[in-house]
């Protein structure tokens, strides 16, 4: 292999088989359960990078079953996600990822950036409730309730607030341990078809972890509970802050 086919070929490792194919990727029949929840205020100004800046004391933990993934499969998530600007942009910090899948595990840390961790992520209809679990070296930290599509909503209203600009920190070592890659990524889901939207009464139980620690943002109250069937493209990302370069102070 020459130096120029390496250079050509050099997309993700391995190099010879990659652990994903290339981007952007399309999902469908992506369904979500969306918890938003009131939290503790300091905690959550301390784990949000700047410059991002917290727009309010609300975490949307979400567990989302993914059927159909370009180049990823079928596999499920779970994770926060938190309200922020960015020079007057709203838009979301995405803090943790729980994944059950190698591969976009892989292609999330490498490609944007996403928070990704390996766990037992499930969402899944019982009966009359839409149940979502998250598990964490075979112990549940996380456990998400609504009730099955008890009030419809507006699709319309729906797409336009996922596609709102979400922000993820990406961190890639250099080979003695420092940071060679430290930047704020910026992305937004599009291709979006909203195929069916519900809200219900929800509830969400928060259990320590040592490792996966999403009782560190605690729940202090329920604002709501949504369940969203989807079809959309995840594109590629751009950054919009890099933490080694000096740059002008913002306003």
């Amino acid at each position: 292999m020459t130096e120029d086919e390496v250079r050509r070929n050099a997309f993700a490792m391995p190099i010879n088989s990659p652990a994903f194919p290339p981007g952007p990727y399309r999902f469908v029949d992506r369904e979500f359960l969306v918890i938003s929840y009131r939290s503790d205020p300091d905690a959550l100004r301390a784990l949000i990078p700047a410059p991002l800046q917290l727009l309010e004391p609300v975490v949307k933990f979400e567990f989302i079953n993914m059927p159909d993934s370009t180049g990823f499969g079928h596999y499920c998530e779970a994770g926060q996600v938190i309200p922020v600007s960015l020079d007057g942009v709203a838009g979301s910090y995405v803090l943790s990822m729980y994944l059950n899948d190698h591969p976009p595990i892989a292609g999330g840390r490498e490609l944007w950036g996403f928070p990704k961790k390996l766990g037992e992520p499930e969402l899944r209809v019982h009966k009359d409730t839409l149940v979502g679990t998250l598990d964490y070296s075979d112990f549940r930290v996380a456990t998400g309730t609504m009730g099955f599509k008890h009030h419809r909503l507006d699709c319309a209203a729906v797409k336009t607030s996922l596609e709102m600009p979400s922000f993820l920190l990406k961190i890639i070592p250099h080979v003695d341990g420092s940071a060679r890659i430290c930047e704020l990524v910026q992305y937004s889901l599009c291709d979006i078809t909203v195929k069916g939207a519900w809200s219900g009464p929800g509830a969400l139980d928060l259990n320590p972890h040592a490792l996966a620690p999403v009782a560190q943002l605690p729940v202090l109250e329920i604002l709501s509970a949504v369940h969203i069937l989807a079809d959309l493209t995840l594109p590629l990302g751009k950054v919009v802050h890099d933490y080694l370069t000096p740059a002008p102070e913002r306003n």
